[in-house]
């Protein structure tokens, strides 16, 4: 099966680093043209593009800011044209213990709830707008296996944003369907990112080793192809669905 991505133009959040990477360069390596969002990691994002194959765009934002979120999406659409679908990647997870202060625990909180879940709903809104009117969009929404099995308590806010986006992309699917929007949640679990290193640094390797069912932790690069193939239309009957790519750590 050859997927062929070279008419569509594709937003990945969080695409300097990390999953986020990984699903922009194959993307790009099936031909789509990719908008790079990035926030502070500028460097990594210029070499990124510079790797891609075909062409893309550096589309900065910060997402804890919702005031810069609202109208982002249509400024992207003006600037470069249509956007086929986005792959809300970008996500942040603050460890915060549960017997802090409470405005240093609200705070961790509310910054987490703004960009994994406020700011990804911002964005899909505007994008669904501009897709309905196409009659035609597809949302992949990455969550995490947290979701559905829970996190440590210090990672409370982590685990109800990334559940939140399960719900909120199941009734876009089911909803707006009939208009040409496709919606789909892959939901990864200990992946090797800067993310997950955070976590293993508290915990251990072998704390997310002797949880999976396979010998080797799973890399973004075992998460973009699946991306790939939601992106190219070949899989929209699926839509609605979670995908889990967490090698059995949790499986429901």
């Amino acid at each position: 099966m050859n997927i062929n991505l070279s008419n569509q133009r594709i937003l990945v959040t969080g695409a300097s680093r990390g999953i986020g990477r990984a699903i922009a360069e194959q993307l790009s390596a099936s031909g789509a043209e990719v908008l790079i969002h990035f926030n502070k990691n500028l460097e990594e994002a210029k070499s990124l593009q510079v790797s891609l194959a075909n062409t893309s765009h550096l589309v900065p934002c910060d997402l804890s800011d919702l005031n810069s979120v609202k109208g982002w999406v249509p400024d992207l659409i003006k600037a470069y044209g249509p956007i086929d679908a986005i792959v809300n990647n970008a996500g942040i997870a603050i460890s915060i213990a549960d017997d802090k202060e409470i405005d240093e625990w609200t705070n961790a909180w509310l910054k987490t709830m703004d960009v994994n879940i406020n700011a990804l709903a911002i964005i899909s809104k505007e994008f669904l707008e501009h897709a309905r009117r196409r009659k035609n969009g597809r949302l992949i929404n990455i969550s995490s296996r947290a979701a559905f099995r829970g996190d440590t308590p210090d990672y409370l806010a982590y685990a109800a944003s990334k559940a939140a986006i399960v719900s909120y992309t199941k009734s876009i699917a089911r909803y707006y369907g009939k208009e040409g929007i496709k919606a789909f949640v892959i939901a990864p679990g200990f992946t090797r990112t800067d993310m997950a290193q955070d976590f293993m640094d508290q915990y251990g390797e072998s704390y997310a080793l002797d949880d999976i069912a396979l010998t080797e932790l799973t890399e973004p690069k075992d998460i973009a192809p699946m991306v790939t193939l939601l992106c190219s239309g070949l899989a929209d009957h699926a839509t609605g669905c979670t995908i889990d790519i967490n090698a059995a750590s949790y499986v429901h």
